[in-house]
């Protein structure tokens, strides 16, 4: 258990919150959400013990266990990848380590036989003989190789450390588990991995993540960060999303409409009932319904951008087709006799963990790079958008963003371009920001305000939700939902995937899966699952 008793954290003079006050119980999950700079990650760093408070206490269960997702890729460079896991448990860690040290000696002494027995039965006790099989199940469920185990930290990629760091916070069963954007860097299977390890978790979990599909499969409460208050709701992010829309509109109605807002939380309750998978959250919503009153979620403070796509025109018969295309990158083969055909109306995810052949394809289809080999061909009819995953080179200017966004409009009034970006929540003097000064958020915003005046028929957009909050990435998908042309898309957001895409195309290391069905249809596929373990493991000849 963790009470939290008024707690309050300020950086200078921005107040981030104040008087919290917090019981985090066992057997729960919690996901922390808030706007950008909300104090997501500053929260998590208080309970690690990392931050100091302004004022409060943070008070943790006597001989509780705390393990805290590690955001230093490098600091573990001289472990294996084994030992890393293992010093997710520093005792346990610290046991095999004396252990081994003894046992390596040369000159073995009755004294060094009589330190290592104590040792090895510290060891059993730490359940130590059981480390290296639960170490290698986290490490598989997370798309880490046998062959990886034995190699030093500092020679793996980033996105294989990015995994390790996940299993050393998941490892030996900790009372408390801290997870700070715990989807970063995942492919969706590992997603869906750790999603069915937190769902079975029995311990206490408080998570960030700006994944709703991963919120609302792992968690049981939400704790909004708001008005400088974190206030903890009952239920997942989509009752709390659901519930708090509705007081947005009744905000101004309050007592007459407090039934309605009851009325419309027990029709959300019976359709979330309906999902079997989900029954167990939904009960835990029925009991609220009883005592539910038009304060207990209050309308957020967060403003949401607005965005809608509109083409300038149709699509015609023909959209784009691709014939035989190879592409190299570093030396390594990352396309190979690549060819497909894209349909009117088609909205089609690309999925698998070769990330680096899915950005490959979008810069080739949009110009910005030349395939070695094969040729494509838009439609005569055909007019692409395109929101790279990389973007950091259009916002090295010192332009403004007014300035910058009418780089890409013509003869438009200034009035209506300081309305538009408004609409993008850049508002007054924010509009004058030099665009090489902008976060990531900030700059996602800026792309998408370009593409919605580009009025493309045909979107390309890889990875489109990253340093999006979660309200931003709701509206997005929203958007794009509504959008009648065609979507190529690349994200690991499994929402985002579920409510768009009509046709799945998998990148594996022996070949493409493709598949005109639903996400969630495509993820139980019998056939599709045969077909993925083949190409998984007869070949091994891309770039992950």
């Amino acid at each position: 258990m963790i009470e939290i008793k008024d707690l309050r954290l300020s950086f200078g003079t921005q107040v981030l919150f104040k008087d919290v006050n917090i019981i985090f119980t066992p057997g729960n999950c919690y996901g922390i959400i808030g706007a950008n700079g909300a104090g997501k990650s500053s929260f998590l760093k208080l309970l690690a013990g990392e931050l100091e408070a302004d004022k409060g206490e943070i008070i943790i269960g006597k001989n509780m266990r705390l393990a805290m997702l590690r955001q230093d890729r490098n600091a573990f460079d001289d472990l294996t990848a084994l030992d890393a896991v293992f010093s997710g448990h520093q005792k346990l860690f610290s046991v095999m380590t004396q252990r081994d040290a003894i046992y390596a000696k040369a000159d073995f002494t009755e004294e060094d036989g009589l330190a290592v027995a104590d040792l090895e039965a510290e060891f059993a006790e730490l359940n130590g003989w059981e480390a290296e099989p639960e170490a290698a199940i986290l490490l598989a469920g997370l798309g880490v190789g046998e062959d990886l185990h034995q190699q030093k930290m500092g020679d793996l990629d980033e996105n294989v450390k990015i995994r390790i760091l996940l299993a050393q916070a998941l490892f030996g069963n900790p009372d408390i588990l801290l997870l700070d954007e715990p989807t970063n860097g995942l492919d969706l299977n590992s997603i869906a991995w750790l999603e069915d390890f937190l769902y079975k978790f029995t311990n206490t979990v408080i998570v960030v993540s700006h994944d709703r599909h991963f919120l609302n499969r792992v968690c049981t409460h939400i704790g909004d960060i708001d008005f400088k208050k974190i206030s903890v709701y009952t239920g997942n992010y989509a009752f709390w999303w659901q519930a708090s829309q509705i007081a947005q509109k009744q905000q101004k109605d309050d007592k007459s409409r407090r039934e309605d807002k009851i009325a419309e939380l027990k029709e959300f309750i019976q359709r979330f009932s309906a999902n079997a998978a989900k029954s167990k959250q939904a009960t835990s919503r029925k009991k609220l319904i009883d005592k539910l009153t038009i304060d207990d979620i209050p309308a957020t403070s967060r403003r949401v951008p607005y965005i809608n796509f509109k083409p300038g025109r149709d699509c015609g018969k023909t959209i784009l087709e691709i014939t035989n295309l190879d592409k190299k990158v570093n030396d390594e083969q990352v396309l190979k006799d690549f060819s497909f055909s894209v349909y009117a109306e088609d909205k089609i995810a690309f999925v698998g963990p070769i990330n680096i052949a899915k950005t490959t394809l979008f810069d080739i289809l949009m110009g910005e790079s030349k395939p070695d080999k094969g040729e494509y061909k838009w439609g005569v009819t055909i007019t692409p958008s395109y929101f790279p995953k990389d973007n950091t080179g259009m916002f090295q200017s010192e332009l403004s963003i007014v300035d910058w966004f009418k780089q890409f409009i013509e003869n438009e009034e200034e009035s209506n371009v300081r309305g538009f970006l408004g609409r993008m929540l850049f508002s007054g003097d924010e509009q004058l920001k030099k665009v090489n000064v902008l976060s990531g958020g900030e700059r996602v915003r800026c792309m998408l305000a370009k593409i919605m005046h580009e009025e493309g028929n045909v979107l390309i957009m890889d990875e489109p939700t990253n340093h999006l909050d979660l309200e931003s990435i709701t509206a997005l998908n929203e958007a794009l939902v509504k959008f009648p042309g065609v979507i190529l898309f690349n994200t690991h957001d499994h929402e985002f995937v579920q409510s768009l895409a009509n046709r799945i195309i998998e990148f594996t290391p022996g070949g493409i899966i493709d598949k005109q069905m639903p996400f969630e249809d495509y993820l139980a596929s019998d056939e599709v699952n045969a077909l993925r373990d083949e190409l998984y493991h007869s070949h091994k000849n891309l770039v992950l």
